[in-house]
């Protein structure tokens, strides 16, 4: 298995041309049915999210001036565990989305019609950006399990709104985010990887470590 920063170079090198042939080959059209932005029965709704990506979204036009850390990203739930009084305790890697009461991402409306959309739609995190799809490389993620289509290195995933016809314009814009998702994830498993150190957290805490190093639920540095 090739090195992190070797399939990071890989990621730098993806010619966008060729991402958006495969996009093209594939097809796809958003139906606007939220199904990428809802939880099921069985999860809640988990899109991962950078620590800069998640104070774009604290500070988005639009956004409540009370808003904090917390009302748009959660710990990544995977590797914690939860305590008697129905929290999370442990350590655990990266940040996922906010949700809401129903498991739904916390930034997801819906009108009388069943028409979705995004309340945070121009600051929308890479991973929502380029979904349906992801590239097939170690250290990227695939949303929404495996795949059920790819061409060369694209992925796509489940999605009512594949197969459908794209514009050349659209599929490029779409690669063009695509590869910088690519290299962002494969960026940040480094950071990762180079700046954790493990911690102690105790009854009822939650450590994340992400880039910048380990954090509280809210956000702050431990150190802080």
């Amino acid at each position: 298995m090739q090195s992190l920063e070797a399939e990071l170079e890989d990621a730098r090198q993806l010619a966008v041309a060729d991402l958006a042939d495969a996009i093209e080959s594939i097809g796809f059209e958003c139906t606007r049915c939220g199904a990428c932005c809802k939880g099921d029965d069985a999860d809640d709704h988990t899109a991962t999210v950078f620590p800069d990506e998640v104070r774009d979204l604290e500070e988005r036009d639009g956004a409540a001036g009370d808003d904090d850390w917390r009302d748009v990203a959660r710990p990544m739930p995977y590797g914690l565990s939860e305590t008697e009084e129905g929290g999370l305790e442990g350590e655990t890697f990266e940040w996922a989305l906010q949700t809401d009461g129903c498991g739904d991402c916390t930034f997801y409306e819906e009108d009388d019609a069943g028409v979705g959309a995004c309340a945070a739609h121009d600051d929308r995190p890479l991973i929502c950006r380029t979904y349906p799809f992801s590239v097939a490389l170690a250290g990227t993620s695939q949303p929404m399990g495996e795949a059920v289509d790819e061409a060369g290195v694209v992925r796509a995933h489940e999605c009512e709104g594949l197969g459908r016809d794209i514009s050349r314009d659209d599929a490029e814009a779409l690669a063009r985010a695509l590869k910088e998702r690519a290299v962002r994830e494969l960026e940040e498993a480094i950071a990762v990887r180079d700046e954790y150190e493990p911690a102690d957290p105790g009854p009822g805490e939650v450590v994340v470590h992400d880039s910048e190093g380990a954090k509280g639920v809210d956000g702050t540095p431990l150190e802080e």
